[in-house]
């Protein structure tokens, strides 16, 4: 008997005394049965009525992101400013998938070998998408549009904490797509689990944590003809080099580590500082992060909402008490903001001076889904490199240095997905692929260019000159 609830309600982070309206568990059956008869008409509609489909679906988020952006924050918590931000990814998103489309899905002539030949590009079959909450919308539209323009059906599974949100997404999308072809499916872990191994299921993206991913990973091995994509989050680190300005990296990372309360995959957690300028740097830092005060996340005005839930409170409350230097700015707990019921807590910051200690300990192995970060001290560039690579993550890194040589060299040592100079971690446009080595994820990335894990190739050749 599956542990899923039937029915729930999730309630603002920012003010728990706000419900929103009750989510009823999907048939998951019933929803892959209804896929399933979508992607069988969907699979052979052109290429081109595609991407009208789509172009609809994108007028129609366009006219509704300021409702989902109120829903995203009021839902998750993510401050308005930045669910306006996820929408207006979410809505760009398309013109790059159509863009994408058209370069990888097209069939491609083959003049090169023994007999004329092109290499087309079919569609899996559903696709179930499993998004998390901190991007309820755009990281998982992001592969759904990929997986529609291929000619795939999609079964949309969100976030339980972001399920309101999801339903209204959904019902625009569907708004301009045939019958079955966009599925949303309603659950907790049971309901992915049951989704993703369906035989009808042909292909699964999945963005979340890793023992959610591995578990995923393990259940599908018997069934090696599934596609799976995985997006598992990070292990973050900004390398401050002893040429770096230091005020313009205090101020990326301040924003690597705060945005959507930190509640990111390609946050920041680590900060590897040379010796010469820690000090600098880390009071350059503190001064950042003291600007980053909780406040109501539907505010207009607000720079750093609460995390998702009690769960996370107790983890940001696990970390910012492990004895592994001297906290800075100590873990902070606030029970309540603008006389408003939530889940705050305040950046907390600590500088190693142990790093047999900290290297074993979860600032380094273990990803924080929190404003939680940790500096520790490099002697050398060489040294700064051995010190990154000791976590297991390779997902996003970003090295603060003047010299664009050194840049290179060093970053080229770095075992990550996502490599950028001076910027924040959290800096991931959706022009570039996103996705991470290591148990970041399984090379499969997300972004630009995923519809390539969308469709199979089929060689196709011919003679011409048959004997009579």
């Amino acid at each position: 008997m599956s542990g899923d609830p039937q029915a729930w309600q999730n309630h603002c982070p920012g003010d728990t005394r706000e419900t929103l309206p009750e989510v009823v568990r999907s048939d998951v059956n019933e929803k892959v049965s209804l896929a399933s008869q979508g992607f069988d008409s969907w699979k052979r509609v052109p290429l081109s009525e595609r991407i009208l489909r789509l172009r609809d679906a994108q007028i129609a988020l366009k006219a509704h992101a300021e409702e989902l952006a109120a829903s995203i924050s009021l839902e998750t918590g993510k401050p308005l400013t930045e669910a306006r931000g996820e929408l207006g990814a979410v809505v760009a998103k398309i013109d790059l998938a159509v863009a994408d489309a058209e370069r990888y899905v097209a069939d491609e002539r083959v003049t090169d070998g023994p007999h004329p030949a092109l290499i087309r590009r079919r569609p899996r079959g559903p696709a179930a998408v499993i998004a998390p909450f901190n991007f309820p919308i755009h990281l998982g539209h992001g592969a759904a549009v990929a997986y529609l323009l291929a000619g795939n059906s999609v079964l949309f599974k969100p976030s339980p904490m972001a399920a309101a949100t999801a339903q209204r997404y959904a019902e625009l999308m569907q708004s301009a797509l045939p019958s079955g072809t966009f599925q949303l499916v309603q659950g907790w872990t049971e309901t992915s689990k049951e989704l993703c191994s369906h035989n009808a299921v042909r292909a699964v993206c999945f963005t979340g944590s890793i023992p959610a991913g591995r578990a995923i990973s393990q259940m599908l091995a018997e069934d090696f003809s599934k596609s799976l994509a995985l997006e598992l989050g990070g292990k973050n680190a900004s390398v401050v080099l002893a040429d770096a300005d230091v005020d313009a990296a205090a101020t990326a990372i301040a924003e690597s580590i705060c945005l959507t309360a930190g509640q990111r995959c390609n946050a920041t957690s680590r900060i590897l500082v040379h010796t010469s300028i820690v000090d600098a740097l880390t009071d350059a830092l503190v001064e950042r992060l003291r600007m980053y005060q909780p406040s109501y996340p539907v505010s207009g005005e607000c720079k750093l909402g609460p995390l998702i839930s009690k769960a996370a409170v107790d983890r940001y409350r696990r970390l910012s008490a492990l004895p592994v230097g001297d906290w800075v700015l100590p873990g902070v707990v606030l029970d309540h903001v603008d006389k408003r019921p939530g889940y705050y807590v305040l950046p907390a910051l600590v500088v190693c001076s142990d790093r047999e200690s900290f290297v074993a300990s979860p600032l380094q192995m273990d990803e924080a889904f929190c404003p939680v970060a940790a500096i520790l001290p490099f002697s050398d560039d060489t040294d700064a490199v051995a010190l990154h690579n000791t976590t297991p993550f390779g997902l996003t890194a970003s090295i603060f240095t003047a010299d664009p040589a050194r840049f290179a060299r060093v970053g080229d040592e770095l075992d990550v997905g996502n490599l950028y100079r001076n910027l924040p971690t959290t800096f991931s446009p959706s022009t570039l692929p996103f996705g991470g080595h290591g148990v970041s994820g399984n090379g499969k990335p997300g972004g630009r260019g995923f519809i390539r894990f969308a469709a199979e190739d089929q060689a196709v050749q011919w003679r011409e000159d048959a004997p009579t």
